[in-house]
């Protein structure tokens, strides 16, 4: 079978190869004028893009998908039995968009309001040809390609009911929403992927905050029965229509449902159970198959609303987002205490918005606890720390002004940047971060941070001389010593501080087998310190001498297919380590072989 057409951003990352190759320079030594972002994303996508651009188009790299999946004890099964851990992107800001996604102010911190700025500034004829635009260019088949090649095999798309409900209130099959969900869950089907449908903007609001539309700043959901009877027809009318559809994996009821800082958990948490028992029973007159999937109150995270499970082929989720400064790797352990309470999967619908080193820690905790997760988000405005970003038109700053109160831009300029801004949208227009994705895939070639070693504790994933003192910082219930240094709430900075024969020991996957420069980023304590770093039989011994953090390259190192460990001894004195850094060691060979970009595991 042949290759289908190149997209345009297969042909984009074709062209970057061939420019570096043609050059015959490693890139880091090239153009000392480059800015240090657009080096950085040079580097990231070189590393990243080879094997992405060699691994086959979709029809080759993921078999469609055929099998239902279902709940079975704690785990997430297909119809063969084999248990499928999620793996996805939320498809945030596409049929619900939000306001910090645009840069916006209080303005236009929801969907009525920035659709409400958008008619003001441009009309109401040409707010409406935007909006078509605007969905039609945010998430496109283009899109699912990229994510099944990059190795996710689910997306949660974040519904706001208005575009699937009348003006009436009425679930009839009319709203927009549904064609876009049907072309979605069309494109998932055919690259192999799953998809979550998440009632993130449900009538009335259902958290009385931005993030769900609401009108008012209620959550009216709870509070006016006729929200309620259109939520639960909403959710049987779409359950009628994907009931045969195995690409849909589940149902998210509710999300993030009744926030305890405004009060509306106090007040209303007592309805929540009985709301998604009625909207089960309902689904279940015409959907048997389909997993049934409920998040707590306060930001998914509170679970004492939930008594027992409902249903046979529930599972339960929560958020989970990493904002203390100093960043703290908090503990799950009340999520695993009620799946073994209620013997049924735990699921994470929402990780991210943080950096690396986190997505990095996150993911592997999760995955070492039988746990799946979906990061979010897939895509947003002039960002570092997703997978994609979208960059700003040219007249953005006059639009986000007039967001937070500031003089409304001409109507020619408006049109102008939000014209823009649905070219900018595209995927082959948007800026890539490999390195993004690689580390919540824990995956090479990739920077791995010294705090991020594995999950399995002492002598098996890291070897401390003291136990019973714990780190004050990061992985605060292990024994081994991390630091935290110029943290801010958006970048986390923490490095290991080990003695002689000391170790921590990282998990790393490569797509093949291949060779890598490896650089590590140290520094002694208390005079020279010798460390090796170990791979297999191979060993790569190093003397730090200096008291300040260089950065120090060692002799390259070959990984094998599939999932390799780099352990850190140090041998004599003290060292401290910040990270190692892993690079194709020939920008020119062959770093993935011509099979599917991303293997079993």
């Amino acid at each position: 079978m042949s290759q289908a057409a190149d997209s345009p951003y297969d042909f984009r990352v074709k062209k970057f190869i061939q420019q570096w190759q043609n050059r015959r320079v490693h890139p880091r030594m090239s153009d000392a004028t480059m800015s240090p972002r657009g080096l950085r994303f040079s580097i990231g996508i070189l590393a990243a893009a080879w094997w992405i651009w060699t691994a086959p188009q979709s029809s080759q790299a993921a078999a469609p998908v055929t099998s239902f999946l279902r709940t079975q004890g704690q785990d997430v099964v297909n119809e063969q039995g084999e248990k499928i851990l999620l793996r996805g992107v939320g498809l945030g800001n596409w049929m619900l968009p939000e306001g910090y996604m645009w840069k916006f102010g209080a303005r236009g911190d929801r969907p009525r309001k920035i659709e409400k700025l958008v008619s003001d500034m441009i009309g109401p004829d040409n707010a409406k040809r935007f909006w078509a635009g605007f969905r039609k260019n945010y998430i496109t088949e283009a899109d699912l390609r990229l994510i099944a090649k990059l190795g996710y095999n689910s997306v949660r798309p974040a519904l706001n009911s208005r575009l699937f409900l009348s003006e009436a209130g009425v679930a009839d099959g009319s709203g927009e929403g549904f064609q876009l969900l049907d072309d979605l869950i069309a494109w998932s089907r055919a690259n192999g992927v799953y998809v979550i449908i998440d009632m993130h903007g449900a009538p009335g609001g259902q958290t009385g905050q931005n993030i769900d539309d609401s009108a008012d700043d209620q959550p009216e959901l709870f509070m006016e029965p006729k929200y309620q009877d259109q939520l639960v027809a909403l959710w049987k009318f779409i359950a009628d229509r994907y009931k045969d559809e195995p690409a849909v994996a589940g149902y998210d009821l509710l999300n993030e449902p009744l926030p305890e800082r405004t009060g509306a958990a106090k007040k209303f948490k007592a309805r929540l159970e009985p709301l998604y028992q009625r909207i089960t029973k309902a689904i279940r007159e015409v959907d048997l198959k389909h997993m049934i999937i409920v998040e707590g109150v306060d930001w998914a995270n509170d679970w004492t609303v939930f008594s027992a499970p409902f249903d046979k082929n529930l599972v339960y989720q929560f958020h989970y987002y990493c904002w203390d400064n100093p960043a703290v790797v908090k503990s799950i352990q009340r999520y695993l205490d009620y799946r073994d309470r209620f013997n049924a999967p735990v699921w994470v619908g929402e990780t991210g918005e943080r950096d690396n080193a986190l997505y990095w820690a996150t993911t592997a905790y999760f995955e070492a606890n039988n746990i799946g997760w979906s990061f979010w988000p897939w895509k947003k405005m002039d960002t570092q720390n997703t997978p994609l970003s979208v960059k700003p038109p040219a007249q953005w700053a006059a639009m986000v002004a007039y967001s937070q109160g500031g003089e409304k831009p001409s109507r020619e300029t408006a049109q102008q940047a939000l014209d823009e801004l649905l070219v900018n949208i595209r995927l082959e227009n948007c800026t890539f971060f490999p390195e993004v994705v690689n580390a919540m895939m824990r995956r090479a070639p990739a920077r791995i941070e010294a705090e991020n070693y594995g999950q399995e504790g002492q002598n098996k994933s890291f070897f401390v001389l003291n136990t019973n003192s714990l780190s004050k910082y990061y992985r605060v219930t292990e024994p081994v010593t991390i630091v935290s240094q110029d943290a801010t709430r958006r970048q986390s900075d923490q490095y290991v501080l080990l003695n002689a024969k000391e170790w921590t020991d990282y998990a790393i996957w490569s797509e093949s087998r291949q060779r890598y420069e490896v650089s590590a980023k140290v520094r002694a304590r208390n005079g020279p310190a010798t460390v090796q770093l170990i791979v297999g039989d191979q060993i790569r011994q190093m003397a730090i001498l200096q008291n300040t953090w260089s950065e120090i390259k060692l002799d390259p190192i070959s990984l094998t297919r599939g999932t390799n460990h780099l352990k850190w001894l140090v041998m004599s004195g003290a060292a401290d380590l910040d990270w190692l850094q892993l690079s194709p060691a020939e920008t020119g060979q062959q770093s993935a072989s011509r099979t599917a970009a991303v293997l079993p595991r």
